[in-house]
């Protein structure tokens, strides 16, 4: 074993990328190793690695359907989703009720 306090500044900033270097092919090794199991087990279950990663899809989200209506712009709705429009809090502010919007 190297006494590290014996060293130059040169010869540790070479160790230190020699060490590096060293690290970065470890983990690209065990990456490769690992990636070669799951390829061959994923072979043996008749599925390529590729076929198995693919992300499924993201759920796509029922389309809105609206709720309420505004009391005096019959084409402005809300779903009951998200945020909540100010005319619907102005409406039940003044005292009225959301039934009164409910289409």
């Amino acid at each position: 074993m190297t006494n590290l306090n014996t060293l130059s500044l040169a010869e540790l900033k070479q160790l230190q990328k020699d060490l590096t270097k060293a690290i970065t092919g470890f983990d690209d090794r065990k990456k490769a190793e690992a990636r070669a199991t799951l390829e061959a087990h994923a072979k043996e279950l008749g599925y390529t690695l590729a076929e198995l990663a693919e992300m499924p899809t993201t759920r796509k989200r029922a389309e809105a359907t609206p709720k309420y209506r505004h009391p005096e712009n019959a084409d402005v709705t809300w779903s009951g989703r998200g945020r909540t429009p100010h005319w619907f809090k102005a409406h039940i502010a003044a005292g009225n009720s959301s039934d009164s919007l409910k289409i």
